[in-house]
Parts: C-alpha cells; structure tokens; sequence
C-alpha cells in the first residue's frame, strides 16, 4: 500500500541522490585517472544522475499534486518558493544528467563531459539543500502536515483505534491515552507553534 500523503515518502530520495552523486563522480574521475576503462567507471555515476532526475521529476509531480490541499493550511509564498526551488532543481539534475551523458563519449569530449558534471554535481549539493530546506520550513515552521490531519484533529492511528473499537468513544479515550503514555503516537500535537 502507498503512503498518503505520497509527496513526503519520496522527497528523500532525490536529496540522497543529490549528496551522493558527487562522491561517485569524483570516485569514477580518481578510477579512470588510475587506467579504469571510462565508460565503465562513469557508467554508475550516470546511473545515479539519471535516477536523480526520475527522482526529482516525482518529487515535483506528487508536490504539484498535493500542492491544492496543502494551500488551505499555508500561505502562497513560502509554498511557491518550495515550487520554485523544486522546479529549479528538476531543471538542473536534467542538465546535469546531460552533461553525464556527454562523459560517456570518448576522449576529450568525454573528459570534459566527466570533470564538468562532478563539478556540477558538487553545486547541486546546494540546491537540493534549499529545496530540502523550504520543504521542511513548510511542514515545522507553517504546519503543512495539518492539511492531512483530519478536521476532527485525530491522528490514523486514533481513528484506527476507533474503527477497530466500533466507533467506541471509551476506546478512543483509551488510544489517546495510550498514546500519550508511549510519547503521544496515537495523538497529534495540536499545537502548531511546537
């Protein structure tokens, strides 16, 4: 079963990917400086690039499909800036992953290719901090996740604990309760400010 909302299941892998294809690509440029064929070496780190981009392109279109809901808890600008970085880094990991392609060719094309894209690679590292940065600005500073929080306030697993009680008020008591006493799993924080 997919989690719901899906936006926030996936947003992590592009960020991973973003961290980790700089280490690969330097990590291909010192095997191919040492007599490793290049198309081999650089094959993983375009791996990994084009597996960025999917990423990245994922992460913007289950945004954009969430993006209605989430505007009834948070206010237009910190929402588009998070668009906007997010687009801005799916437009760059594609010409990136461009680029990485160009390492593939042979000679000094290739190796333009090559050092070109660790190079890019590196400064990606920044943008995907900003757009990782705005998402987490929009769910712990302007409480996006209340736009999947039901409006009786009940967090899944209280509401679960009600269906599976037959709707019983005293087992839902029970479950806040219960909740509560294992550091408030079975209740959300109605507090925003926290």
């Amino acid at each position: 079963m997919l989690p719901n909302p899906l936006h926030p299941a996936l947003v992590h892998f592009p960020i991973v990917l973003a961290f980790l294809l700089p280490l690969f690509a330097l990590g291909a440029l010192v095997a191919i400086r040492k007599g490793a064929r290049p198309v081999r070496a650089w094959s993983l780190p375009l791996g990994l690039a084009a597996a960025l981009t999917t990423s990245s392109w994922v992460a913007v279109q289950t945004g954009e499909g969430e993006g209605e809901r989430v505007e009834r808890v948070v206010a237009e600008q910190p929402l588009e800036s998070h668009e906007e970085s997010a687009e801005l880094f799916l437009t760059l990991s594609g010409v990136l992953l461009l680029v990485a392609a160009v390492g593939l060719a042979p000679g000094l094309i290739g190796r333009a290719g090559r050092i070109t894209a660790s190079v890019g690679a590196v400064a990606l590292v920044v943008a995907a901090a900003n757009v990782g940065h705005s998402g987490g600005e929009l769910v712990y500073r302007y409480g996006a996740a209340r736009a999947h929080v039901p409006a009786n306030g009940n967090s899944v697993a209280v509401r679960n604990a009600g269906a599976t009680n037959g709707g019983n008020a005293a087992a839902d008591a029970a479950a806040n309760a219960a909740g509560a006493a294992n550091g408030g799993l079975a209740d959300v924080d109605r507090n925003p400010n926290r």
